[in-house]
């Protein structure tokens, strides 16, 4: 019995062996650092002494701070839902091309499938796209739509010596903006997230979608079930643990919008557009590394405790 053991130990051991560079890895990068903010979070940078929750509640106190979480706050609120109802409604148009690409496979016809699975690629290609295009070049395209002077300002000062259209575009008080200082420039930020991960969403959605069996359907069509019924009670129950990916990544990925502001606006954007990563960058620029370290402590508890929730509903409702 104590050799069968002494094998068995030995078969299970190796899977430790396999585990240890990624843990140690997580641990370097990942747990060290941040244990290491957590413990400057209460203490005073210029002389090192410990000052408990002071840094904590001056960084509650802040006002550019509280700015800057409203902002962010209103920037995931607004950007998660359009972009998980848009990008899931093209992931499943998509994957109905790709369902009569398999139709056309059956029926013989290689002419059409080639068509319908080419339309497919190029579409996801399409959309993917925004993702390979470096932060500068986009800041670019914004500055040539969107500047006082740009090409939306010019596009609308043409239309608006038009007879009709000009009559039009009063009606609807639509005239030459500063998009970049103005409340408009909340919206260009959203447009310019969505437009970017769209096609990340897509491929994740479809990733889905393509798991879910065929017969199902079939079997569904049979009986008669339309298809808002085959969506809610078939689709939607069958992409849970794919939605709660995609949510994750997708609230992860609305951090990453400041590259563009950052290089479009510099360090004080336009009020509305003042995001946590600004405080973060202009604290470490003035070496208020206390305050960062509390409002990065925060910020990662605030984000654990929406995963954490996000998860508990989804175990429990699935």
């Amino acid at each position: 019995m104590r050799m069968k053991k002494h094998k068995i130990r030995k078969k299970r051991n190796p899977g430790w062996y396999f585990l240890l560079p990624e843990f140690l890895g997580v641990s370097v990068f990942g747990l060290i650092p941040f244990a290491d903010v957590v413990r400057r979070s209460f203490f005073q940078t210029v002389d090192g002494s410990f000052v408990g929750i002071s840094n904590y509640v001056q960084v509650i106190k802040n006002d550019a701070f509280n700015l800057a979480a409203k902002n962010t706050l209103r920037f995931v609120v607004t950007c998660i839902p359009c972009l998980l109802l848009l990008s899931l409604i093209l992931a499943m148009l998509l994957q109905q091309v790709l369902i009569l690409a398999e139709k056309k496979k059956k029926h013989r016809n290689v002419t059409m499938e080639q068509f319908y699975r080419g339309s497919a690629a190029a579409l996801k290609s399409m959309y993917l796209l925004p993702m390979a295009i470096p932060a500068a070049s986009v800041v670019v395209l914004w500055k040539i739509l969107f500047d006082s002077h740009g090409f939306v300002n010019s596009a609308i000062h043409a239309l608006s010596g038009m007879s009709g259209i000009g009559q039009i575009l009063n009606v609807l008080s639509v005239q030459e903006v500063d998009w970049m200082n103005t409340d408009a420039a909340f919206g260009i930020l959203v447009f310019s997230y969505v437009w970017k991960y769209l096609g990340y969403d897509i491929v994740l959605w479809m990733a889905g979608l393509s798991a879910i069996p065929q017969g199902i359907y079939e079997a569904a069509d049979m009986d008669g079930a339309g298809k808002w019924k085959t969506f809610f009670y078939i689709t939607l129950p069958n992409l849970r643990p794919v939605a709660f990916t995609v949510v994750i990544l997708s609230v992860l990925n609305s951090f990453k919008a400041f590259r563009e502001v950052y290089m479009a606006a510099g360090s004080y954007p336009q009020e509305n557009i003042y995001l946590l990563q600004h405080v973060f960058n202009n604290w470490f620029q003035t070496l208020s590394v206390d305050k960062m370290a509390a409002a990065s402590v925060m910020l990662a508890f605030v984000i654990a405790v929406f995963v954490l929730l996000l998860e508990r509903s989804w175990e429990r409702e699935g």
